[in-house]
């Protein structure tokens, strides 16, 4: 009971929460920069800036919807906390970072590239110079320690130029910006970098259009309309690597979790299979080349009608992403009786508490079997490679007085999730290429701009207010993870 030898371990990591250098080299502003602190009980906010020049402040993340009246921008202002502008800094400790990683044993490294540091407006024909250099540069250190670059083009990060000046995503210019970015790293990146994502968790674009795709006008229109263009984006990303390089794999990512339903009760059913549907509708698009009928349903129920070329449905056939990747935490449970609890855990919106499952601190409920049942889910529906790219626990970490973290939370959790994999990989004989444990050096939470909700097996002395020296410290879960992988998954004691 083992993984193959060809079995891509390693840890995951997105640009906005901890590259930092926001404005080094070149870099421009991404909506991310935009983007302030907050805390479990605190939204996180976006500044802005309406026409008289007055700053403004708007609640971000799940549930909120952004309207900015005309003629507003978003902008960083004086006086708030950024937390993405130093992050966790890999911008500056890049080689260190990878030294730790190449001691554990990694095999693969996911990051993501900020779009703003290779084309800084987003709608340049040219590259910023220095950005490709600095993701070459690390590139070409992933592989002196044997280790495969993982590249997401897009997590979470538009140019906010593009949000600013185009409405993001809903403006199909992006499109043609996105495939040119694209373009650009198949070409400058040839024989460094394998593997791409396209999105981030593409269905974050109808959750949290800021977030997912520079929206600042959030209706159900637009929403589709930006979805519809991503999908035109990745297609054509496809297209173009395997024009260029039919070597290169390219992937597409979702935000993933198993809804269960609360009790045999059919009306719990059918409301799990719902949320299962609205979860798989990106994926349906993006894997299967089509839009399904349940979608197509639901937008003439709600007047929605989605503007396409003549040949975008044709497009979204012909070329639909090599492989699947995922990001999963854990389960959801929905009860169509039961009062919901919005927001709980990682977008668990509208979740009940599941009575077998415990939760930490911040609502996140431990399902040690749920990565089985998630490939399973995934692979019988798309019969496709799988990548699990997301997966781990948020917790607040203690260092002690010696510098040890003694995280066994951590490696319980992981010990479970690898065993489900494990399972899945051996008795349901599910194609499964690699697992990188998210946030593998600690960085920022996406959903709550803060430091004290941490992730990695390297501990970085940063808090929520940005102080800290950066330095980097291994905690107990480094060497557990380090031995999982020298026996390919075998020993999880």
């Amino acid at each position: 009971m083992k993984f193959p030898k060809t079995f891509l371990w390693g840890g995951a990591t997105a640009a906005n929460q901890y590259e930092g250098g926001y404005l080094e080299g070149g870099k421009g502003l991404s909506t991310s920069d935009a983007m302030t602190n907050g805390s479990h009980t605190v939204p996180r906010r976006i500044t802005w800036k309406d026409t008289e020049g007055n700053i403004h402040e708007q609640p971000s993340g799940f549930g909120f919807t952004m309207n900015l009246p005309e003629g507003a921008e978003v902008v960083t202002a004086e006086g708030y906390y950024y937390p993405s502008h130093t992050a966790t800094d890999f911008y500056g400790h890049w080689k260190e970072d990878i030294a730790l990683m190449g001691e554990m044993g990694f095999r693969c490294f996911r990051l993501s590239i900020n779009w703003a540091r290779m084309f800084p407006k987003g709608d340049e024909s040219e590259p910023n110079e220095a950005g490709v250099q600095f993701y070459s540069d690390v590139f070409d250190e992933c592989k002196k320690y044997g280790i495969e670059p993982l590249v997401t083009l897009s997590h979470y990060e538009t140019p906010l130029y593009l949000a600013n000046h185009y409405d993001g995503w809903v403006s199909r210019d992006l499109i043609d910006f996105y495939v040119n970015y694209a373009r650009t790293c198949f070409e400058r990146f040839r024989g460094k970098v394998k593997y791409y994502l396209t999105f981030n968790e593409i269905n974050a674009i109808g959750m949290m259009p800021y977030m997912g795709g520079g929206v600042l006008h959030d209706t159900p229109l637009n929403r589709a309309q930006a979805a519809h263009h991503q999908f035109m984006a990745s297609a054509l990303t496809v297209k173009a690597a395997h024009e260029m390089d039919p070597d290169l794999q390219i992937g597409m990512m979702l935000a993933y979790q198993p809804v269960y339903g609360y009790s045999c009760d059919p009306a719990d059913q059918l409301m799990a299979l719902k949320f299962m549907d609205d979860t798989c509708f990106y994926s349906d698009v993006q894997m299967l080349g089509r839009y399904p009928n349940y979608k197509l349903e639901e937008y003439k129920r709600e007047g929605i009608e989605v503007k396409m070329e003549a040949d975008d449905l044709e497009i979204l056939r012909t070329y639909p992403c090599d492989f699947l990747s995922f990001s999963c935490y854990g389960s959801s449970t929905v009860s169509a009786k039961k009062e919901g609890v919005k927001g709980g855990g990682n977008m668990f919106a509208y979740a009940v508490k599941n009575p077998y499952l415990e939760t930490n601190a911040w609502d996140w409920a431990t399902d040690p079997d749920v990565l089985r049942i998630a490939l399973n889910q995934l692979f019988n529906r798309y019969h496709k490679p799988l990548f699990v790219v997301e997966n781990g626990i948020g917790w607040a970490d203690v260092k002690e007085e010696d510098g040890s973290v003694h995280d066994s939370y951590r490696i319980d959790y992981l010990r479970a999730n690898i065993r489900s994999m494990r399972d899945a990989v051996n008795l349901d004989g599910i194609p499964l290429m690699g697992y990188t444990m998210w946030g593998c050096i600690d960085l920022v939470s996406a959903g709550t701009g803060e430091m004290r909700k941490r992730y990695g097996f390297v501990y970085v002395d940063r808090d929520d207010e940005g102080n800290g020296t950066l330095a980097r410290s291994r905690k107990d879960s480094f060497f557990w993870y380090k031995k999982c992988i020298e026996s390919d998954g075998e020993d999880l004691d």
